[in-house]
């Protein structure tokens, strides 16, 4: 059973093949129907969300099935059932699960006893259905993906940082990840992104100072400084990353024709400026649009493969 737990569970053929078909459903939208029943897909919340409760919620009813909103808060999961009890029950009565949680371990035990396909809808590791969003938006201005580069600047340590050396090694592009001492990303995923991106023709950079970050960039993504749960440590990682905001002189250090990404929400005057985020390099509109497309052509893909029922 093929689930979606972290950018690199597709190979580049794969994530190539998603894309495309990310492209497909968003010039004809109602085409496909592989729900059709309706069939329900269970999506869980355990955090906080907008784009990713409005965009599965929408997509799933689009492909003809029957979208099922669960928070932990109200159901058994939240009283102490066992996420492999609650996989085993939903994967009786769901034709997917889609989690927006906390510990990717979570999902893991969820994939490991469901036995229907598991989307991770967002974990404190990784973020895989934004990436597929950021990179249809980038060949949607671009054209491709391999061969260009990409500086992330920002916290190096959360899920985007993580989710886009992944997910960029896998594209062949040349991530850069711009972040202060103490917030770069764990060892193990920038091994793992090296090693990707040796055989795609990419390569991985992290780096300290974000000039060295930004300097000739094809795409500048930043994301918000204090991510959901860090709200204490606010005041200290404002001081941290003041000089790794996206601003309009910062963006002058990047190519001409750069564009400019934030997953949302932006914190305007933080980690990017109201000018950068309205102006004209931003294509932050487009890329919240197809958290639906790329998110639909995921769930068509992972239902269409041989294990999938």
């Amino acid at each position: 059973m093929r689930s979606f737990l972290r950018d690199d569970d597709l190979s580049p053929q794969e994530q190539a093949e998603v894309l495309a078909l990310a492209a497909a459903i968003k010039a004809d939208p109602y085409g496909r129907k592989p729900l059709a029943g309706p069939q329900t897909v269970a999506v869980i919340f355990d955090k906080a969300s907008t784009r990713t409760r409005v965009s599965f919620g929408v997509g799933i009813a689009d492909l003809g099935g029957n979208p099922l909103i669960l928070d932990t808060a109200t159901t058994q999961g939240g009283r102490g059932e066992s996420t492999a009890d609650t996989a085993r029950v939903l994967g009786r009565m769901t034709s997917a699960i889609v989690w927006r949680t906390y510990a990717q371990s979570g999902l893991e035990e969820m994939a490991a006893h469901a036995g229907v396909p598991v989307v991770n809808a967002l974990s404190d590791d990784f973020h895989p259905c934004q990436i597929l969003a950021d990179w249809q938006t980038v060949i949607e201005h671009k054209g491709h993906l391999a061969g260009l580069t990409v500086a992330y600047l920002g916290d190096g340590a959360n899920n985007m940082g993580h989710s886009y050396l992944l997910g960029g090694a896998t594209a062949g592009m040349h991530v850069r990840i711009g972040s202060p001492s103490g917030y770069q990303p764990a060892g193990h995923i920038v091994d793992d992104a090296t090693a990707i991106a040796e055989r795609t023709g990419g390569s991985v950079q992290v780096t300290e100072d974000p000039a060295a970050a930004i300097g000739g960039a094809d795409v500048v993504i930043t994301d918000t400084w204090v991510s959901m749960g860090q709200e204490a440590e606010k005041d200290a990682r404002l001081r941290l990353f003041g000089d790794f905001s996206i601003t309009e002189d910062a963006l002058k250090l990047a190519a001409p024709d750069a564009i400019v990404l934030h997953c949302l929400p932006a914190y305007r005057g933080l980690e990017i400026s109201s000018e950068v985020l309205d102006g004209p390099q931003s294509v932050v509109w487009d890329e919240a649009e197809n958290r639906l497309h790329a998110q639909k052509a995921l769930l068509v893909w992972l239902l269409s493969q041989p294990e999938a029922r």
